[in-house]
C-alpha cells in the first residue's frame, strides 16, 4: 500500500507541486529562460545572448547596485551580490559610452542592469504602478538584459554629478524632460542622454536614469540569479 501511495505522489502530486511553483514565479505564462542549461544553449546558438559582467568588461565603470543593499525603495536586499550584466551588444555599446565620456573627464555609475524576472514581480507587488515599475504581464527590458540605470560621475573622484533627482525617485522630476530644475542638473542630464543615445540607448519616458538598448525586443526574458550566469 505504501509503495502505491509513493508511486501516486511521484507520478501525480509532485508534477502538480512543481507546476504550482512555476505558476507562482510566472503567473502570466510568459516564455522565460529560467535554468542555466537554457541560458547556455541560447548563448551557444548566438553569442549575442551572453550576459556580460560590466565590471570586468569596463574596468573604469563605477557600480552602485542599490538592490544588493537596503538602500532602495523596497528597504531590503533583493540581489545576493552587487553585480551588473548586459547582453553582449549592449555591453559593447556601453563601453563606447564610457570611452566617449572619459574625454570630458566623466564616467558612468551603474545602479542596475540585468534584473531577474522574479524581482520584477516583487517590485510590481510593492508599487502597482507601471509608470515606474514594469508590469510582470509583459516583463521588463531589464529582464532581457537590455536596460540599464545609470548616472554620471567625475572620473577622477568618482563623485556623482548633480542630477535632477536621486535614483528611483517616483516623482515628475524624474521625467527626462522635466524643466523646473537647476541649470546644472539639466545640463548633466542632457550630457548623459546624448552620450547614451549616440551608442544606441534610448532614455525611458519617466526616468532620466533608465536607458533601453536598441533591439531589446529580440532578446528573451530571463529569471536567473547572478551566480547562475556562468559563461557557456
Amino acid at each position: 500500500m505504501r509503495k502505491i501511495i509513493a508511486q501516486f505522489i511521484v507520478m501525480f502530486l509532485f508534477p502538480l507541486m512543481v507546476f504550482a511553483q512555476a505558476e507562482k514565479q510566472n503567473p502570466y505564462h510568459l516564455r522565460i529562460i529560467g535554468t542555466p542549461e537554457e541560458y547556455n544553449k541560447a548563448c551557444q546558438q548566438d553569442n549575442k545572448n551572453q550576459l556580460v559582467d560590466l565590471e570586468k568588461a569596463i574596468p573604469s565603470i563605477k557600480l552602485d547596485i542599490r538592490y544588493a543593499t537596503n538602500n532602495n525603495f523596497t528597504k531590503k536586499k533583493v540581489y545576493t551580490s552587487a553585480r551588473a550584466f548586459l547582453r553582449q551588444p549592449a555591453a559593447q555599446a556601453l563601453g563606447k559610452v564610457q570611452q566617449e565620456l572619459a574625454k570630458q573627464g566623466l564616467g558612468l555609475k551603474v545602479f542596475d542592469a540585468y534584473r531577474p524576472y522574479s524581482a520584477t514581480i516583487l517590485f510590481y507587488d510593492l508599487i502597482r504602478d507601471t509608470l515606474f515599475v514594469a508590469s510582470p504581464a509583459q516583463g521588463s527590458r531589464h529582464n532581457r538584459g537590455c536596460a540599464i540605470d545609470v548616472s554620471l560621475v567625475d572620473l577622477k573622484t568618482g563623485i556623482e554629478l548633480e542630477m535632477p533627482t536621486g535614483y528611483d525617485d517616483f516623482s515628475e522630476k524624474a521625467h527626462p524632460a522635466y524643466a523646473d530644475l537647476p541649470a546644472i542638473a539639466k545640463e548633466n542630464r542632457q550630457i548623459l542622454i546624448n552620450a547614451m543615445k549616440e551608442q544606441g540607448f534610448e532614455v525611458f519616458p519617466s526616468e532620466w536614469w533608465h536607458f533601453d538598448f536598441t533591439g531589446w525586443q529580440s532578446f528573451g526574458l530571463m529569471d536567473l540569479s547572478f551566480e547562475e550566469l556562468k559563461q557557456p
